[in-house]
């Protein structure tokens, strides 16, 4: 008789933490539509309740009666961390994490003060019912299994509800197929079902691209390109040279890509300081591209330095160095190793970090120099500063210099990464009273930091009779300020210039001084697509003749543009030389903003070309980098 009453506690435990749990796991996700959606209708609880029925289905009929308290336990737990993790990415990157996302946890501990600066003491509520959960535990345990459930739950009805939640899901996933906007996506999925909808798409990609050949899909993009009037034919001869082009023929190159560097305060003073003086002199006389925009994706700055390499885009879903580091990518540093260039990259950190050390391989760089070549002044969770990045590449390119060969550097500079804490004694101004201890006037003071380093380079390479014969390109790799941190109010109060939420946040400078060349601003919209093939036109590098397969535009040669970006944005957001676009569920319902007043756009068909044209050329982009082959190891 014990016995008896013993399971029948244990059962009905069990179907009391069913109807506990659920009810948690939903409180939960609305939770998250709160700090994600804003949206908590009940159609969209609805889907989300649905698919919480299937989980905790599947889990009745899969564990076992004497493991049910620690599994719903468990269960309840990892659905705590997966959604406080999943908030914490969206406050970082704007976007929904999907299930590659854990592909980046190891990267985790090597930015955990950057991460500490986005919780809110409310993300904490996601683990408010631990406690009840404890004292529940703790009762039943008091009461020596005395209370029985009298209500029946058996696993016909349990496995019911599997099933018809299965297929209820299922349809919503099939009926949404076809929306690209990711936010909205998952809005009308819900989190769980997006998440499925996610791997269900991939693994059809997949197939379809297993089936591909790399050769027809270069003739659609060659084909696609070509159907863009990238350049206006009533302009000059199309048999005449590009402009620019080879007028920096054998000349060394060197690539900064500045951390976490927006262009807003290029130019600009805070009560009387300049914030970037090294910057402002060196565009005197360089070519510099104002309106020029991110477009990373999941790998962020190791996404930066993959497109700038091999002008493709990043798939979004998964960190370029990760996916592709194990394939063959035609990139910069062949090109330039095919006119007889050696290429290095320097990077303060550990090269194994965002898997740089399968990156650097693929890319065919000849030599990376990473942590143990730096002296460690403890600028930083990184380590060594950019100074002295910077000290040990001078020595490094002397030596090149030496072997009487053009060489290609790529220096990654950290300085100015989150959460932008500059060390007192290597401050290089005094954040001005109004924005002394803000977010703002941290990172205009890490920012101020990475122009005073990026001089100690440009004076290194004078007194080593080396910028006469450099080019020096500079670029921001993404941008730094965080909406929820610092609003437009606060940055137009203290720079007295127009600040837009995704405009001016996702714009980052482009620098290119080149010997002999005058000064100019370039006033179209370019991409960080837009470098390698800029760069090559300089060197006199065919892209065509080379057969090489670039998604960018030559910025030297192009009268109208329209570049794409996702992951931060939803997918089909474009910058043409008038705006920006954002779609909704599609095109019809999305917005264009444009560029010069920040003002919203009445009538957006004019803009359906470029919209449908970016969408296919990323598509094709992906195609392409899936197809690439795969190199020996």
């Amino acid at each position: 008789m014990g016995s008896f009453h013993l399971k029948e506690t244990k059962r009905g435990l069990g179907r009391s933490l069913f109807v506990i749990v659920f009810v948690l796991m939903m409180a939960k996700l609305t939770l998250f539509r709160f700090f994600v959606f804003r949206d908590m209708s009940w159609d969209r609880l609805a889907v989300d309740a649905i698919a919480v029925l299937v989980i905790l289905s599947v889990w009745e009929l899969l564990v076992p009666s004497r493991w049910k308290g620690a599994a719903y336990w468990g269960l309840n737990l990892l659905f705590s961390v997966v959604l406080f993790a999943a908030t914490l990415y969206n406050v970082q990157f704007g976007s929904i994490p999907t299930y590659t996302s854990l592909l980046s946890l190891n990267q985790v501990p090597q930015v955990a003060s950057s991460i500490e600066m986005l919780i809110k003491p409310l993300h904490f509520l996601f683990f408010a019912d631990v406690i009840v959960m404890t004292i529940l535990w703790m009762m039943y345990r008091y009461q020596g299994k005395r209370s029985v459930y009298s209500k029946q739950l058996s696993r016909i009805g349990i496995l019911s509800v599997a099933v018809i939640g299965l297929v209820l899901s299922g349809f919503t996933i099939a009926k949404d197929g076809t929306i690209e906007n990711e936010t909205v996506r998952a809005d009308e999925l819900g989190f769980l079902n997006y998440q499925v909808a996610q791997a269900i798409l991939a693994s059809r990609e997949s197939k379809a691209i297993a089936a591909g050949d790399i050769q027809e899909t270069v003739k659609k993009i060659k084909e696609l390109q070509s159907s863009y009037p990238y350049q206006d034919p009533s302009q000059g001869d199309e048999n005449e040279q590009p402009e620019g082009f080879g007028i920096a023929k054998g000349k060394n190159v060197i690539i900064v890509q500045l951390e976490s560097f927006q262009n807003f305060p290029v130019g600009q003073q805070v009560e009387g300081q300049e914030v970037t003086p090294v910057l402002n002199d060196l565009i005197e006389d360089s070519l510099y591209f104002p309106h020029v925009f991110q477009q990373i994706g999941q790998g962020n700055t190791s996404d930066a330095e993959f497109i700038t390499n091999t002008s493709i885009y990043p798939l979004g879903t998964i960190a370029m160095s990760t996916g592709f580091g194990d394939r063959v990518l035609p990139s910069l540093p062949r090109l330039v190793q095919n006119e007889g260039y050696s290429a290095q990259t320097f990077h303060v950190n550990s090269v194994s970090f965002w898997d740089r050390n399968k990156m650097y391989p693929a890319l065919h760089f000849d030599q990376y120099f990473d942590k143990p070549y730096f002296t460690n002044d403890h600028f930083n969770d990184f380590g060594a500063s950019d100074e002295e990045m910077y000290r040990v590449g001078i020595e490094k390119l002397v030596d090149l210099n030496a072997q009487n060969k053009p060489f290609y550097a790529h220096f990654i500079a950290s300085s100015s990464h989150s959460p932008f804490k500059v060390p007192q004694d290597r401050m290089k101004w005094e954040a001005p009273a109004s924005i002394d201890r803000t977010a703002l006037g941290d990172y205009l003071t890490a920012l101020n930091y990475a122009d005073y380093a990026l001089g100690t380079l440009i004076d290194g390479l004078k007194e080593q009779g080396l910028w006469d014969d450099t080019v020096l390109v500079v670029y921001g790799d993404h941008f730094g300020l965080q909406n929820q941190s610092t609003s437009p109010e606060e940055v137009e109060s203290a720079l007295g210039i127009p600040y837009h939420e995704q405009i001016s946040r996702f714009n980052v400078p482009l620098v290119m001084h080149v010997p002999g060349m005058e000064g100019q601003r370039i006033e179209k919209v370019g991409g960080q697509l837009d470098i390698l093939p800029t760069v090559a036109n300089l060197l006199g590098i065919s892209i065509e003749d080379s057969n090489f397969t670039a998604f960018g535009q030559d910025l030297l040669n192009v009268d109208q543009h329209a570049i794409g970006m996702r992951y931060y944005m939803p997918t089909g957001t474009f910058f043409n030389n008038e705006v920006m676009f954002v779609p909704g569920s599609g095109f019809d319902d999305g917005t264009a903003i444009l560029l010069s007043t920040f003002e919203p756009v009445a009538d957006i068909s004019k803009y359906r070309a470029d919209y449908d044209y970016v969408m296919e050329l990323m598509k094709l982009s992906d195609e392409y980098v899936k197809l690439l082959p795969k190199r020996g190891f």
